[in-house]
């Protein structure tokens, strides 16, 4: 787990007695930034007053974009050209019906809805990846699509870490399972904190590090979009690779073994150079939560029951859902799942070999699992899910034998089909409509703004919220109203 994606060289270096002094409570990114909020996590792990269930959101990012034609807004009786080569099924919701590939989702509509009319002006993967990760459709000055700014808008993420109250001494937005970047190494912009500033990045736990040039969705299907030889591909899902926090250094610990020994040394250190009785509760809670079995647990899911990692997949699609839900249930406000990394969902060609036999089957299986536990724990109804990807594609399918050999969509901002579930969400639901080719919005357009708002209220925030800046300037965070007639 990471703070940042900036340069360890770029950070001052603190000794131990400076960390002590300061504070210290970032074993594991839990920095000094957080310490304000942690004197307040007593009352929040109760979930506020009279016992009321905190509210949480799992943000699904699908980067590449995924199709809206052949997922959740499909048109048979479109040209052929339009309407591809999926046929629709029903749902258990009379006159819903999505991709015949999601038969698992399909059988529970009554959990889910649809906003089939979200829509933003950009074609171009890395400012729609900033739109879709920020809820910000304008651009920031300076943008750069080739690398994240100081001066970017911050992420949903950043956000939600920086205005909700950690719970169980945990941060209150992680990111998992890697960072998005690109097979070039491009780091995709509108992932981070922006603005903020670098120390108010989410909790990065990296457990699929992106170390090849594939578009690989998992370890069983890894796959290249332009069936590119010779491509080296990741082999397996591993338990988290943690880094520490920003001024302790960025080293990487090798394993989960050598990581516990770390924490342990360094807990025995605080304790036998500062005397723990001069920590407070709440230091003492953060770092014997830190070290408690039942945390790191939560996080390494390759060692979860064998029938639950089966339920949700054994791949770096289940895997990371089901971390999603163990980190909801342990207390974070916030988790951004990226459900592929380099594009994974770029299907310019071989997109409905790709789609059917590679992307949609563990997608379905996890998020059906995922779905399932949530309302099975009783906490679907405190649970906001939402899945979406930087943008739509195109309404008509394309070939580039250039580069590939089967057909596939194009990039395609006007319009996108977002999930959502629990939190509240009426299930069966569909807001917005497209037009005959599923090309724009016919009916009840909505824009990022809109979603970032949703998110926003189902975690309890008042339309008044802030983030304040250096200057104690406050930031506010809606830029739009949530989606109207989804709850």
């Amino acid at each position: 787990m990471s703070a940042s994606f900036h340069s360890p060289a770029n950070h001052p270096r603190f000794n131990r007695r400076f960390a002590l002094q300061a504070g210290s409570i970032g074993l594991l990114g839990l920095g000094s930034n957080h310490l304000a909020a942690l004197r307040q996590a007593r009352a929040a792990e109760s979930g506020g007053a009279a016992g009321i269930r905190a509210r949480s959101v799992i943000y699904i990012f699908l980067s590449g974009g995924l199709g809206q034609h052949d997922s959740f807004d499909m048109k048979p009786h479109a040209p052929a050209e339009v309407r591809g080569e999926f046929k629709p099924i029903s749902t258990n919701t009379p006159g819903l019906q999505i991709c015949e590939h999601l038969p698992l989702l399909s059988q529970r509509s009554h959990l889910w809805a649809l906003c089939r009319s979200l829509s933003h002006p950009s074609n171009d993967h890395s400012a729609g990846h900033h739109i879709m990760l920020t809820g910000r459709t304008m651009l920031p000055p300076g943008f750069n699509p080739s690398v994240p700014m100081p001066t970017d808008w911050p992420a949903i993420a950043a956000i939600a870490g920086g205005v909700t109250k950690p719970r169980n001494n945990l941060p209150p937005a992680v990111v998992l399972p890697e960072k998005l970047i690109h097979y070039s190494r491009r780091v995709i912009p509108g992932q981070f904190a922006g603005l903020m500033g670098a120390r108010r990045d989410p909790w990065f736990i990296e457990s699929s590090p992106y170390n090849g040039l594939a578009y690989g969705a998992y370890p069983e299907y890894e796959f290249d979009h332009q069936d590119r030889p010779n491509t080296p591909l990741r082999s397996s899902f591993q338990a988290p690779n943690l880094t520490l926090p920003e001024g302790f250094g960025n080293n990487r610990l090798s394993n989960r073994l050598e990581l516990l020994g770390h924490i342990d040394r360094q807990r025995a250190d605080l304790e036998h150079e500062a005397g723990i009785e001069s920590f407070d509760r709440y230091r003492q809670g953060a770092i014997s939560l830190l070290t408690d079995s039942r945390i790191r647990d939560a996080i390494d899911v390759t060692r979860a029951p064998i029938d639950q990692q089966e339920r949700y997949g054994k791949n770096s699609f289940g895997w990371s859902l089901l971390m999603a839900r163990r980190l909801v249930e342990a207390g974070v406000n916030l988790v951004q799942v990226n459900l592929g990394n380099n594009e994974t969902w770029d299907t310019h060609g071989e997109m409905f070999p790709h789609l059917k036999d590679k992307l949609f089957p563990p997608t379905d299986r996890a998020l059906a699992a995922l779905l399932d536990d949530l309302f099975d724990s009783g906490l679907l109804d405190s649970t906001l899910i939402v899945m979406a990807g930087e943008f739509g594609r195109t309404p008509k399918v394309t070939h580039l034998p250039q580069h590939y050999k089967l057909p596939g969509r194009d990039h395609w901002g006007a319009v996108q089909s977002v999930f959502f579930a629990g939190g509240g969400v009426k299930g069966g639901n569909v807001v917005g409509s497209t037009d005959k080719i599923g090309a724009y919005p016919a009916a009840n357009p909505q824009k990022p703004e809109n979603m970032a708002a949703t998110i926003y209220d189902s975690l309890g925030l008042p339309d008044t919220t802030a983030w304040f800046d250096e200057t104690n300037r406050p930031n506010h965070i809606y830029y739009g109203d949530p989606i109207s007639g989804l709850m």
